[in-house]
């Protein structure tokens, strides 16, 4: 059925529906595994009830570092504790931030010195490489530690593995230069999603780059984009990326033109690039707040 409308505004969010699954090469892949393997997609699709049944009593590996994983890992410790301890499989240190810390009003090397204390990061050999704010704020690769997290390491319930390369073989998990594999009856990949993908499997034709960053494309007039941005402040964010569109809407302000919207996203990519470096992704848009 087709509908003809003047605007369209999409808030379809990039964290949902299409996961991101590395691709393997043949005979190494999930498909080698005798066990189950699962996205934290269909996890968290399940009810607290069903969730805590299904974990119960296995050996599960839950691969990834970021809030999804770091959960689902307290999860299987609950469930399991020191018994079947829930293994943590990551490939970068990340700069994750305990619940109470003062991040927003103190300067980088501060917080890095207060998180790396606070979580005892050297202990476990988990010192990121890259500054917090090059490697935390201005890339939006940090996310909230969950209370008690490392507790839970120090009593075994929750065992962390880094680990850069690694495949599937029938007893578990392969990591790349170890000859004994990590046995496991679960594995749960908590490794995020493809938002871009969502938004081709919608366009017949390319988006601009700078729908996504700007929220309005220049190249379709209209059509807004909603809730595909990351920041450590998601929702104010959204409330004035909002805002701007219901005052483009009423005619408060046009569009420049194509041209200069893309010279804007250039000059944007630029002056994240320069904060981020190798962890830059264009939907983060944290670097920016030190700026509004």
């Amino acid at each position: 059925m087709n509908y003809q409308v003047e605007f369209v505004i999409l808030c379809v969010g990039q964290y949902s529906d299409i996961p991101n699954i590395q691709e393997f090469p043949a005979g190494k892949g999930p498909e080698t595994f005798r066990g189950k393997v699962m996205h934290s997609m269909e996890y968290a699709a399940m009810d607290f009830n069903t969730a805590a049944a299904f974990i119960k009593g296995k050996r599960i590996t839950v691969v990834g570092f970021q809030k999804s994983a770091l959960d689902i890992a307290m999860e299987c410790s609950t469930a399991n504790g020191a018994l079947n301890p829930c293994r943590l499989l990551y490939r970068t240190d990340h700069w994750n931030i305990p619940d109470c810390c003062p991040w927003k009003w103190v300067f980088s090397k501060f917080v890095e010195t207060y998180i790396t204390h606070k979580l005892s990061l050297a202990k476990f050999g988990m010192v990121p490489k890259q500054s917090f704010h090059k490697g935390g704020i201005s890339s939006c690769m940090t996310s909230s530690m969950p209370g008690e997290f490392y507790d839970r390491v120090e009593k075994g319930s929750i065992i962390l593995k880094k680990a850069p390369k690694f495949s599937f073989c029938k007893e578990g998990i392969v990591v790349e230069g170890e000859a004994t594999p990590l046995e496991t009856d679960l594995i749960i990949l908590a490794t995020g999603f493809k938002g871009d993908e969502k938004l081709k499997d919608i366009f017949a034709s390319h988006l601009s780059k700078t729908t996504t960053i700007l929220a309005l494309s220049p190249v379709v007039p209209q059509l807004a984009v909603i809730g595909f941005t990351d920041s450590l402040s998601n929702l104010y964010t959204e409330e004035m990326i909002s805002r701007r569109l219901v005052e483009f809407l009423d005619g408060t302000f046009k569009l420049p033109s194509i041209k200069e919207m893309e010279k804007d996203a250039e000059r944007l990519d630029k002056y994240m690039k320069q904060n981020s470096r190798i962890d830059y992704q264009r939907s983060c848009t944290a670097a920016l707040h030190m700026v509004q």
